[in-house]
């Protein structure tokens, strides 16, 4: 019976069709199981640029330590309903695996956070400490409206988080694998060049943007721009998009316009950064605009309590030692950080996530519980 616990609740939230930010009603599921552990509470929804935006923040206890379990019950689009094997918002058991939109993206965690919980209150209903969940239907989306609301809410009130656990799909090979106790930052860009548009043929009349830019725009990705450290690779900066032109062939474009982004290390800054690229772009000697846009700092857990605490736990399930890894893209850590000092992200298997037929395997439910709950344990009761 405690073997379907998590795996009925994870069905139970793949089932409603969260398709972000619509949350579904897989908030109003959790708090339902989590009101009658003596949880207060607190729902904070706003509005954001596509809709409404439903988010949660619920706590049991009022000392320290806090530990915060924090994760999304949105989930991206199914894509194309034909290439799936089954209903994408109708749980099904196949060959082992759970397969449903959302089934490792990140309603098995929350169902495994849930289950955790109350295992752990009812083994120690007086527990020291305090434990607290923080959720949201706004991280596959804008990402504007949901967990940063929340964050901004409790650091107004001076409420911090000692410890917080994201229950991203971090696994890569078998459950318990990595933990991910990081993130690179995003820092975007978009460059305008300005040149002088007119006839091909009068080459003495135009200012070619796109033969100005060229020598800037190689240099820009041969730089080295830092070497990374222990727990992070060097920053990297990559071109996504460049445009100029009418579409004719006798014009020469006016403007070259170049969108670009940073993934940083904490071995650089934005500002940092920013100043390396306008310094070369004015060695080119380039007329030009550009707009930045921070998609995120990065955020790094060395290893300390939290790290531990989840690392034995994971080997005392699984008998298997997690990698520490700081890889893949933006998460809601990157604004939980803001008033957490130790922030990790652990779950299941994450080599379907954001595909048809995403899945997670039934087996791995119950151990990711188990893991939860041990963590709790080792955490709230040293």
């Amino acid at each position: 019976m405690a073997a379907a616990t998590t795996l009925a609740l994870a069905r139970q939230l793949i089932a409603r069709p969260s398709v972000t930010t619509d949350d579904a009603g897989c908030l109003d599921i959790i708090a339902g199981r989590l009101r009658p552990l003596g949880f207060v509470i607190e729902r904070m929804d706003s509005t954001g640029p596509t809709g409404p935006v439903c988010n949660l923040w619920t706590r049991r206890g009022n000392t320290a330590p806090l530990l915060c379990l924090a994760g999304h019950t949105d989930v991206v689009p199914p894509g194309p309903r034909e290439q799936w094997h089954v209903d994408p918002f109708e749980p099904t058991e196949r060959d082992g695996m759970l397969y449903g939109r959302g089934a490792a993206d990140m309603k098995s965690s929350l169902a495994a956070f849930v289950v955790a919980v109350e295992r752990f209150v009812a083994a120690d209903p007086d527990h020291p400490g305090s434990i607290a969940l923080l959720l949201t239907s706004d991280e596959e989306g804008d990402a504007t409206d949901g967990t940063v609301r929340v964050v901004e809410t409790l650091r107004a009130r001076g409420e911090g988080i000692d410890f917080c656990i994201v229950g991203e799909p971090t696994s890569v090979n078998r459950l318990g694998d990595t933990i991910k106790n990081g993130r690179r930052g995003s820092l975007s860009a978009r460059l305008v060049v300005k040149g002088i548009q007119g006839h091909v043929a009068y080459p003495d009349n135009v200012r070619n943007p796109i033969h100005l830019a060229a020598p800037a725009l190689a240099e820009l990705a041969q730089t080295h721009w830092d070497a990374g450290n222990e727990y992070f690779p060097p920053t990297s900066f990559q071109i996504s998009n460049i445009h100029a032109g009418t579409g004719a062939t006798n014009v020469v474009p006016g403007t070259l316009e170049v969108l670009c982004n940073f993934r940083f290390a904490t071995a650089s800054s934005v500002e940092s950064l920013q100043a390396r690229v306008h310094a070369l772009l004015d060695r080119h000697d380039l007329a030009y605009e550009i707009h930045w846009t921070i998609g995120g700092q990065p955020f790094l857990t060395p290893r300390g309590w939290l790290v531990a605490a989840l690392e034995e736990s994971i080997q005392a399930v699984t008998g298997g030692r997690p990698e520490l890894s700081t890889s893949g893209g933006t998460s809601d850590g990157r604004f939980i950080a803001d008033i957490c000092p130790q922030v990790v992200e652990f779950g299941p298997i994450n080599a379907s996530i954001h595909k048809v037929n995403e899945h997670v395997a039934v087996a791995d439910l119950e151990p990711l519980a188990a893991i939860y709950q041990e963590t709790l344990t080792r955490l709230l009761k040293p």
